[in-house]
């Protein structure tokens, strides 16, 4: 049972997946938390019904996070991406290893574990993905999709949405080919139906539609 002050994991799973629709510029409905949750849309009812007696969301025109759990939010999704973090950076985990282990400590983590892993890790202001930290000093760097950039554009990878995170296999493929935040890069081919190719570490890689659309860079 969550101590006192404290919500139940499933309260912070549903803060955060609106936190981070939100973030990726989503819009938020029912049928969009099942999606990215992997649950049945009445499952997302009852517990949407349950957020808003708690006081953590509204549904007024869509699913809307109070201050409250804007803030129970924040606090799970930074603790998500510490983890990641020195789960990546200390441990040596891979991307998608460490994305599954952080859902799980996320819940569980305290505050002075936190503090300390923050500290060990230097203040980190992004995820291995290149999301911002909550409360940290992060600096947006205005960055924009891979897809509008034309052949021959240099680029800089800034940022892998949180959406690309929950695609079966993609985080897999975007590490296996050095997509990573910080890698630079040149677009060298575009095709039809939106897919672009592109040359970095000295490899030739294939990014579809559906990432290049969501993938930030600059230029």
């Amino acid at each position: 049972m969550p101590a006192p002050g404290e919500h139940h994991p499933a309260f912070e799973e549903y803060c955060e997946c609106i936190f981070e629709l939100g973030e990726d510029d989503v819009e938020v409905k029912q049928a969009r938390i099942a999606e990215r949750l992997q649950v049945s849309r009445p499952a997302v009812s009852e517990m949407v019904r349950r957020l808003e007696a708690e006081g953590l969301v509204t549904t007024d025109g869509g699913v809307r996070l109070t201050p409250a759990g804007h803030r129970l939010a924040e606090r799970t999704v930074r603790r998500h991406r510490l983890a990641e973090r020195f789960l990546t950076d200390v441990l040596q985990l891979s991307w998608a290893e460490a994305h599954h282990e952080a859902g799980r400590w996320e819940h569980v983590m305290s505050d002075s574990v936190e503090a300390a892993m923050d500290r060990l890790l230097g203040s980190p202001t992004t995820c291995p993905h290149g999301n911002p930290i909550p409360g940290s000093d992060y600096v947006d760097p205005d960055a924009r999709p891979l897809a509008d950039l034309g052949v021959g554009a240099g680029f800089t990878v800034r940022r892998i949405p949180e959406e690309l995170e929950f695609t079966p296999g993609l985080l897999e493929y975007l590490e296996a080919s050095s997509i990573r935040p910080g890698r630079s890069g040149t677009v060298t081919a575009a095709s039809p139906d939106g897919t672009l190719t592109v040359e970095i570490d000295g490899r030739h890689v294939g990014v579809g539609s559906f990432a290049s659309e969501r993938i930030l860079v600059t230029a």
